[in-house]
């Protein structure tokens, strides 16, 4: 769904651009020194559908240098670079942390209950086998769903009885207490002795409305010159910030563990990197307005691939290098 140009994009300048920093340069991705400084290593992206959207970009990127074995389950998606044994999984977890559709409280059973306090065993478990961690999470606190805190349920998104009173955490600041908690757990246990990249906030370019109101992305073809600041995203980047410096001063002297990938200011300039409507190879697919005026569907949430999403894994590359290498720089 992210191969824009296989599903019939026609502009392909958004495949060109690159970010620069302002203080460093960042280098080119180097398909086999990554192999080799990953090597008998793993690295697991773990969380949403934009941590997929990040592997499948350094799968791509991986794929010119060596073809990997699928080794993969229904459970986790799991590739393996034969000549260096490199392996790379991806763990769904929508939230990062504890996620229940049973009873508790107020909440009816059905409604997705989030334990902001506790971490998601679906990968915790596994975690002593990771030596690279990426985390991917934030956009799912937008789903209906209710928030339990020491086993209190207390607060909400699209879902909160009248009769409840006022909520205690709504999802913004849920979402902060859920990085925390999250990041805590994986540094201060004593068998993960890997490192954690938490990758800030995804920016979306949706106009019109979301996702599912008739957002569209169409004809942006160029990076903006200027962002226009989105509320949401905003204080999600906000509250996600300092979830992770809570998670470094919780951590103590284990938060060396902990990284800070930032990528959502610079990103919010591309809004020509999305899908859009070309999000499958349908030749019969509208790409533009109907009579109505009404857009397509559209996402203008993932990103392109090739495109700026591959920036990703070069500054993740350079993580990388810096902890294998040594290199404080």
């Amino acid at each position: 769904m992210q191969n824009c140009q296989g599903n019939g994009r026609p502009d392909k300048d958004y495949e060109n651009w690159r970010w620069k920093p302002e203080q460093c340069i960042l280098p080119r991705f180097d398909g086999s020194k990554f192999l080799e400084l990953m090597r008998g290593k793993t690295l697991a992206f773990v969380g949403d559908s934009v941590a997929r959207n990040q592997m499948e970009s350094l799968l791509c990127i991986l794929w010119q240098v060596e073809t990997p074995i699928n080794r993969g389950s229904r459970r986790w998606n799991r590739w393996i670079f034969r000549s260096t044994s490199t392996t790379i999984i991806r763990i769904w977890s929508s939230w990062l942390v504890h996620r229940s559709v049973e009873a508790v409280g107020i909440a009816p059973k059905g409604l997705d209950k989030v334990f902001l306090d506790i971490p998601d065993e679906t990968f915790m478990e596994y975690i002593p086998t990771f030596d690279v961690l990426v985390l991917s999470s934030g956009h799912w606190f937008a789903k209906r769903s209710a928030y339990i805190l020491n086993g209190n349920v207390v607060g909400g998104q699209l879902w909160w009885p009248r009769q409840a009173g006022k909520m205690e955490i709504n999802n913004v600041d849920a979402f902060g207490v859920s990085v925390e908690t999250c990041l805590t757990a994986l540094a201060t246990n004593p068998n993960f002795t890997g490192i954690a990249v938490m990758r800030t906030f995804s920016p979306d370019h949706y106009e019109g409305g979301a996702w599912n109101t008739g957002g569209s992305c169409t004809g942006k073809v160029k990076p903006l010159d200027v962002v226009v600041r989105n509320g949401f995203t905003d204080t999600m980047y906000g509250k996600q910030v300092t979830g992770f410096r809570k998670a470094v001063q919780n951590s103590g002297k284990h938060s060396s563990k902990l990284k800070l990938m930032d990528i959502t200011e610079p990103f919010a300039f591309r809004a020509d990197g999305h899908p859009g409507p070309y999000r499958s190879p349908d030749p019969n697919k509208k790409t533009q307005r109907g009579p109505d005026g009404k857009p397509p569907p559209q996402d203008c949430l993932h990103w392109c691939m090739p495109g700026p999403v591959d920036t990703w894994n070069e500054m993740l590359f350079e993580i990388i290098r810096r902890e294998m290498e040594g290199d404080s720089s």
